[in-house]
């Protein structure tokens, strides 16, 4: 990555929901216009180096992405090295078996650079979509999950549980060609989804999308605890932030927030939450919080702060907030990579 072959202190990587912007004339843009839109921000993810491009799925009206790994072959299919992966796929309304063969097959498109961050999401819109039962939303994971892990091994499956009928022996094709298919668990910050994780051996990428990024050491402390109990090797961890990067400080703050404070207000309208405020969101862009925003210098002394702090290996961007400008989310993945990411390597050097 940037003319080097070493590895760098921290992986940059980003991350996209699909959210829906606003064409010239005010109105949102149309679903395909937006999932064209993200291909060539991957695209771009790729020609600036950047390590890992991961796109979400939903099933709202407000993102437009609910097949990641069809986007992501799109993506593949322009690009040589940056690796693709989801972020999160909602596998307790999925079939862990489909998940796995669909980036297996993703995997094969890019030769060997797919990669599932799994999770339980942060919207319920897919269980009533695909008719499950909210009441069963820890033990479809957990059941699903162990499906998965066995899937991915590549060996015949003998499984029985609740939710989905049972497999006698057979296994899931594609197969990956080179090892296993690299996997991630999606953590909000529970010490049960760490601990999970731990005990399939799986890498975690915590999203921290408020407070203080230092707050979650203790998570971290718990999975390498957990590994050891467990007796599995320890990888690579990430962390999840939202943010915006622009030529300045102020410019990037003031292209964001608008369109924060509206994603921010239609959420908390949903969940309950009081409404957002330039104060909340000052305090979030602040070097302690956990809103990457500003100019390159900025954003980067924050990632080597977080890395600093929590000793994690890799850094994902969200860099899609709401209806911010297609064109501003080029820049800022420009510079992201062009800027940011040498920037953080000789901060940590």
């Amino acid at each position: 990555m940037h003319g080097t072959s070493e590895k760098p202190p921290v992986l940059l990587g980003l991350n996209t929901f699909g959210d829906v912007g606003l064409g010239p004339d005010g109105a949102p843009k149309s679903e395909a216009q937006v999932i064209r839109e993200v291909v060539e921000e991957g695209v771009l993810a790729d020609q600036v180096g950047l390590h890992s491009f991961d796109v979400g799925e939903h099933h709202r009206k407000d993102f437009a992405v609910s097949a990641p790994e069809v986007v992501l072959s799109a993506i593949a299919a322009k690009t040589e090295n940056v690796r693709l992966g989801s972020a999160v796929t909602v596998l307790s309304s999925d079939d862990p078996v489909r998940v796995f063969q669909r980036f297996a097959t993703l995997d094969a498109v890019s030769s060997g650079r797919a990669e599932a961050i799994l999770g339980r999401g942060s919207f319920i819109e897919s269980f009533p979509l695909f008719g499950f039962d909210l009441e069963d939303y820890e033990t479809l994971f957990e059941e699903k999950l162990e499906l998965f892990d066995r899937v991915r091994s590549q060996k015949p499956v003998r499984w029985e549980g609740r939710h989905r009928g049972p497999i006698n022996g057979l296994t899931a094709y594609p197969h990956v060609e080179e090892g296993l298919l690299p996997v991630w668990i999606g953590v909000g910050g529970t010490p049960q989804s760490v601990v999970r994780a731990a005990h399939y051996g799986y890498p975690v990428s915590f999203a921290i999308i408020g407070g203080e990024p230092a707050r979650f050491a203790p998570y971290v402390e718990l999975y390498k605890r957990s590994l050891e109990k467990f007796g599995k090797p320890y990888t690579m961890l990430a962390t999840h932030s939202p943010g915006h990067i622009a030529d300045t400080d102020e410019q990037a703050r003031e292209e964001l927030f608008p369109h924060w404070l509206a994603m921010r207000n239609r959420l908390g309208e949903e969940r309950g939450w009081g409404p957002g405020s330039r104060t909340e969101f000052n305090a979030q862009a602040s070097r302690p919080g956990a809103l990457y925003v500003g100019s390159p210098e900025t954003v980067a002394r924050k990632i080597a702060d977080t890395h600093r702090a929590l000793g994690t290996e890799r850094f994902d961007l969200k860099y899609s907030n709401g209806t911010l400008p297609h064109a501003a989310m080029m820049k800022s993945i420009e510079l992201y990579g062009t800027k940011v990411a040498p920037l953080v390597a000789d901060m940590l050097a």
